[in-house]
C-alpha cells in the first residue's frame, strides 16, 4: 500500500521555522506528553492520515490553522436527509476516501522551493491600489502544490493549494490579515489561475475574490522563483519582508 506524503503539514512546519523535534516539543507543551519526532515523521510521511482528536487539537493550537489546512482529513459528518421535492428523500454521507488528484498532462518540472508571491488589489475603503508581497514555501507532490507564507515575510498569513496541469496552475488562496492592520484580522479567500513559464522561474495570472461590498474582484498575481532549496537554512534566509 502506497502512502501520500503530507506536504501541507511539512510546509506549515517549515513556514514556522520548526524542525520535526520542535513541532513535537510544541505539541507536548500544548498538553500532549506523548508527542514525539517519530510521530511527526509518520504524519508527514502520510502513514497516519487522521491524528487522534487530542493531537488534532494540539496541532491546531500550535499552528493556528484548522486540521483540514494541515493536510489531514476533516471529521466525517453524519448523513443528512433532504426532501428531493418529488415526494422522496435523498441522503448524503461524506465518503472516507479523499478524491483522487487530477493527473497533470505534460507536467514538466518540480516547482518545490522558495518563491516570491506578489499580487495587486484595490482598496475601496482607502481609494488606492496596493501590492501584497510574501516569501512562500512551495512543496510539490505529483500534480499538487502546497504554498505557505513565511511568518517573517508579512504581517498576514497566506495559504495556496494548487494543481498543475502542464503549464496551467489552478487552485485556491486564503489570506488572514493581522489583527492590528487596516483589515483587523479579516480572512479573505478566492480562486487563482496562473501560467507557468517554460523556464520554470515564474508563474503569472490572476486572482478572483470577494469584496466587502458583496462584489467580486480580480487582479494580477505572480510567483517568482527564488531558491530550489527548502532546507531550514534557506527558509531562514528568506524569512524577511520582500523588497519591491
Amino acid at each position: 500500500m502506497t502512502t501520500t506524503p503530507n506536504s501541507a503539514l511539512r510546509a506549515v512546519r517549515m513556514g514556522l521555522l520548526m524542525s520535526q523535534d520542535d513541532l513535537a516539543r510544541a505539541i507536548r507543551e500544548a498538553g500532549v506528553p506523548g508527542a514525539s519526532k517519530r510521530l511527526v515523521q509518520r504524519w508527514e510521511a502520510g502513514v497516519t492520515t487522521s491524528p487522534r482528536p487530542v493531537y488534532a487539537r494540539a496541532l491546531e493550537q500550535v499552528t493556528g490553522l484548522p486540521i483540514e489546512a494541515l493536510g489531514f482529513a476533516a471529521p466525517i459528518p453524519l448523513g443528512e436527509v433532504a426532501d428531493d421535492g418529488r415526494g422522496g428523500h435523498d441522503m448524503t454521507v461524506a465518503g472516507t476516501e479523499a478524491a483522487p488528484a487530477p493527473v497533470a498532462h505534460g507536467h514538466r518540472a518540480n516547482h518545490s522551493g522558495i518563491w516570491l508571491s506578489r499580487y495587486e488589489y484595490f482598496s475601496s475603503g482607502r481609494g488606492a491600489a496596493f501590492v501584497g508581497l510574501h516569501h512562500v514555501v512551495v512543496l510539490q507532490h505529483g500534480s499538487r502544490l502546497t504554498v505557505r507564507s513565511l511568518p517573517g515575510s508579512s504581517d498576514s498569513a497566506l495559504i495556496m493549494d494548487l494543481v498543475v496541469d502542464g503549464n496551467v496552475v489552478t487552485g485556491t488562496w486564503t489570506e488572514e490579515t493581522a489583527r492590528d492592520s487596516y483589515y483587523q484580522g479579516a480572512r479573505y479567500h478566492g480562486a487563482i489561475q496562473l501560467l507557468a513559464e517554460p523556464t520554470g522561474r515564474r508563474m503569472a495570472g490572476k486572482w478572483v475574490g470577494f469584496g466587502k461590498e458583496f462584489d467580486v474582484n480580480t487582479g494580477p498575481w505572480q510567483l517568482v522563483f527564488q531558491d530550489a532549496s527548502t532546507a531550514k537554512t534557506a527558509v531562514e534566509r528568506y524569512n524577511h519582508r520582500p523588497q519591491e
